[in-house]
């Protein structure tokens, strides 16, 4: 596995791409981060390192934003604007998968059409904010175009799995909240939870590009 970055410019400033390269990539997945973190969060370090054994190059993408160093995420178009221009950069001929956790599974659903993608990963996808569940994003992940996986963690209060619409296939992670951590008492350890994240992605991913 080969690992390299380099910064790219976007209509939003510059943008950070992060590469775990396979050595014979199948399939290319681009993932953005969420509103409260950044690539460096542990379901995007876990994919980045384990999915390139699955023949699967992991693209992580540092929004603009958060590269220069703003504590807050701008609106909903903003990310999308800086998401996709970063996407302008890529110049893979293999099959393109966009995904990314909460805010940028938001994201990587409201653009993946656009950006040309065959499928979408959302991980972590906030359904609702904490307590609204009237104030639902379904349309956000129906409206991604493509074959969506969606992974969530069992007790996420941003949208518990059974709450999640029909449409999208989903993959639950047991015990686990909106970070994918899991307690003490829960039926997985935390190395568990994060390998069964990684496992759905890659196997999901193998089997959709392969249809």
């Amino acid at each position: 596995m080969i690992w390299t970055e380099r910064l790219v410019e976007t209509s939003e400033g510059p943008a950070r791409l992060i590469y775990n390269r396979s050595g014979r990539t199948a399939a290319t997945l681009v993932l953005g981060h969420g509103a409260g973190g950044g690539p460096d969060a542990w379901d995007l370090e876990t994919l980045a390192l384990a999915l390139p054994a699955y023949d699967i190059t992991v693209i992580r993408v540092e929004q603009p934003w958060r590269l220069a160093g703003r504590k807050v995420a701008p609106r909903p178009e903003a990310l999308d604007r800086g998401w996709l221009g970063a996407l302008d950069h890529l110049r893979t001929r293999h099959p393109l998968v966009v995904g990314g956790r909460s805010a940028g599974a938001r994201s990587a659903c409201r653009t993946a059409r656009k950006a040309g993608a065959v499928a979408c990963v959302a991980l972590a996808f906030p359904l609702h904010p904490p307590g609204r569940p009237e104030k639902s994003r379904a349309d956000e992940l129906l409206g991604a175009g493509v074959p969506t996986l969606v992974v969530q963690g069992e007790r996420d209060p941003f949208g518990r799995p059974e709450e999640l619409p029909a449409g999208v296939e989903v993959s639950v992670i047991p015990g686990a909240d909106h970070e994918f951590t899991v307690r003490r008492d829960a039926p997985v350890s935390q190395t568990d939870a994060l390998a069964m994240v990684a496992e759905s992605v890659a196997e999901w991913i193998v089997r959709t590009v392969r249809r």
